[in-house]
């Protein structure tokens, strides 16, 4: 496994980012603990959750998951870097929502802060993210609870999620502002097939010294050999969702089918190269991957190790052309 560190942080993590997303609703508690102690065992150390993960009337579920696991010992919980985050609120889909049990108000920080870690058992969090933006609450509002949990040791460090590149000079003048540590990383949607975060949110990143984990980096299975399974009857993910909506689109469908091509003429794996891709990318730390079997863990751990050549990087940018970043990418 190879490392770097968390944006501007001394924190070494992973290249590549294990999501927990799929512990509880698609993978059961079982095939949950080895996939993680199988990443572990490769060197993995970066785990990524939310307090809403296992959606439903099983939201929070996927933390206490995570929970058993460490529970376990083997030194499981000083070897993780672990991150989760806090915004959604935690009833049941449907339910009313109680003032001041979601977003970012100091008080629900404070609350839900508590609760994961309880969850989690553990008694802190290395990275503690911001899962969207708050727009009722003002920056030094969520510093000043930031600041409090990091001196009461609940959590190390913080990051945003879906944030605009705005939004996050914002926070980071803020902290700056008061003396606080600020942001240290981002995750976004970003991958070959979505590029617009580097228009604005990744020079942001760049600038303030954040790590970048990009969420869905297939896609929804779109740069997985969407086209390959459907021809070959299988690929479920390929035929709902973000995928399928996309190729939908005639002209996304030639573009995924030229990708396709490509790949299987340099005698790659689809979904190995878009990993790949996203690691030659600036500020990018890591993938965010959610495996759901040992065979597409050892898939991702496969990117890492790969090296694209030239070539093939401008053939990408040619088949997937990025907005380029702001102002140019709208302006002269």
């Amino acid at each position: 496994m190879k490392y770097t560190h968390l944006g501007r942080t001394g924190l070494q993590v992973s290249r590549l980012i294990l999501g927990t997303m799929n512990f509880g609703p698609q993978t059961d508690e079982t095939d949950s603990h080895a996939l993680m102690d199988s990443a572990l065992e490769a060197g993995v150390n970066f785990f990524d959750t939310a307090n809403v993960y296992g959606w439903g009337a099983e939201k929070g579920r996927t933390e206490e998951i995570l929970g058993s696991w460490f529970a376990k010992g083997g030194g499981r919980r000083d070897k993780t870097v672990l991150a989760t985050k806090v915004y959604g609120h935690m009833g049941s889909d449907g339910d009313p929502v109680w003032p001041n049990h979601h977003k970012l108000s100091a008080l629900n920080i404070r609350r839900a802060v508590d609760a994961s870690l309880k969850r989690l058992g553990t008694d802190y969090i290395d990275l503690y993210q911001f899962h969207h933006v708050d727009r009722a609450t003002p920056w030094d509002e969520i510093w000043q609870a930031i600041d409090v949990l990091v001196q009461q040791g609940k959590i190390l460090y913080a990051g945003s999620s879906n944030h605009a590149g705005w939004h996050i000079a914002q926070a980071n003048e803020t902290a700056r502002r008061r003396g606080s540590y600020g942001l240290v990383s981002e995750q976004c949607l970003y991958n070959l097939a979505e590029r617009r975060a580097e228009m604005e949110v990744i020079p942001a990143a760049e600038g303030y010294g954040l790590g970048i984990m990009p969420w869905s980096p297939l896609h929804g299975g779109l740069l997985g050999g969407a086209l390959r399974k459907e021809r070959e009857g299988g690929g479920a993910r390929s035929t709902s969702g973000r995928a399928a909506d996309a190729l939908a689109d005639s002209a996304v469908r030639d573009r995924i089918q030229a990708y396709e091509d490509l790949v299987e003429r340099n005698g790659l794996q689809p979904g190995e190269v878009a990993l790949a891709w996203l690691l030659t990318r600036p500020a990018v730390t890591g993938p965010i991957v959610g495996p759901r079997t040992g065979d597409q863990l050892a898939s991702a751990l496969r990117a890492v190790e790969l090296t694209l050549p030239e070539e093939l990087l401008a053939a990408l940018d040619d088949i997937f052309p990025g907005p380029g970043p702001s102002p140019e990418a709208f302006a002269w």
